[in-house]
């Protein structure tokens, strides 16, 4: 495992980390005891960065990430993210009193006096010109309750926006080979302000392991069957967004491209690696099988510049006009 630089935390996390949101819900049946399997092999293989959100199984993910932690004693960083447990999920409701009864829930959960890394959750773009929002995050970490902050956002131009504010240390990005756009605006600028990006959806919601087809089916609790038209959330966290036919042919594309000794997965998430600007990708995994083959990316070689190449050709021939333009 290679580890890369988060911000300005003084953090060097694993390059591919483990994202937490399947394990807590809305990705089908899960096991707690698969998931904690999967979680410490993860661990075993050099993981030490975990990205939940207080909404993950409301708390089971970041209650399974506290029992992770007391079974081991290895350093692990652990990012929650909050702001979704509003409803209705407003600007106006991000004011210091709520965020203080989330950043306290997610404490409980998690078995910390002090959380990581808090990141507001994909919020409202009004919230992004609400320096008051921050200067509450600013607080809690003063008052010790936080040690950095961050977010998670849909928008490349969210990501902008939210990098002119000094402190914040990452931002969370969907980033995969289905969703470049941040490429060329997001990465640029928080290289030159360092401030850490997370790759989410790197596997684009299952799409880019090359495991669906078009009977393919999914469980009613799965996002994946009723999400597709954004009607939980935005759609573009489902598939990235891209209309699930013209992903699975894009797919078959890509599997041409697949070079020796790689599976698709390792492929999709090598590619979010080739990129200086990407502090880690963040795949989910419910069982240990997909801890190993996720995770052992990090260890295989460089893509060739005509492999990247050619990726980028069939994004922009294939998927971006269904969403460059839109995230």
């Amino acid at each position: 495992m290679k580890y890369r630089e988060l911000g300005n935390t003084g953090w060097k996390v694993s390059e591919v980390s483990f994202g937490a949101w399947a394990i807590g819900g809305t990705w089908g049946p899960v096991d707690d005891t698969d998931s904690l399997r999967a979680m410490h092999t993860a661990v075993d293989m050099g993981v030490n960065f975990f990205d939940t959100a207080d909404v993950y199984g409301d708390g089971r993910s970041e209650r399974l990430l506290r029992q992770l932690r007391s079974e081991r004693s290895d350093q692990i960083y652990v990012a929650t993210k909050a702001g979704r447990r509003l409803n209705p999920h407003v600007a106006e409701g991000y004011t210091k009193q709520n965020l203080s009864l989330f950043i306290e829930r997610s404490l409980q959960n998690l078995g910390v006096d002090a959380l990581d890394l808090l990141q507001l959750h994909c919020p409202p773009t009004d919230v992004y010109f609400r320096p008051e929002v921050f200067e509450a995050l600013e607080s809690f970490v003063t008052q010790g309750k936080l040690k950095h902050y961050g977010l998670s956002v849909e928008r490349a131009e969210e990501a902008l926006k939210a990098m002119e504010y000094p402190n914040v240390q990452s931002i969370q990005i969907i980033f995969n080979i289905f969703r470049q756009r941040p490429a060329s605006l997001v990465l640029k600028q928080a290289n030159e302000k360092k401030v850490g990006i997370l790759a989410r959806l790197p596997l684009s919601s299952g799409m880019l392991t090359g495991k669906m087809a078009p009977d393919t089916q999914f469980s009613d609790d799965d996002h994946r069957t009723f999400n597709r038209e954004g009607a939980a959330f935005d759609k573009g966290e489902t598939f990235s967004g891209v209309p699930y036919a013209v992903g699975l042919e894009a797919v078959e594309d890509v599997r041409q491209l697949l070079p020796a000794g790689f599976s698709m997965a390792q492929f999709a998430l090598k590619w979010i690696l080739m990129f200086d600007g990407v502090t880690c990708a963040i795949p989910g995994a419910k069982r240990p099988d997909q801890a190993v083959d996720n995770f052992g990316a990090s260890d295989l070689p460089d893509l060739s510049p005509d492999t990247m190449e050619q990726l980028s050709d069939l994004y922009w021939s294939k998927i971006a006009p269904y969403v460059h333009q839109r995230w």
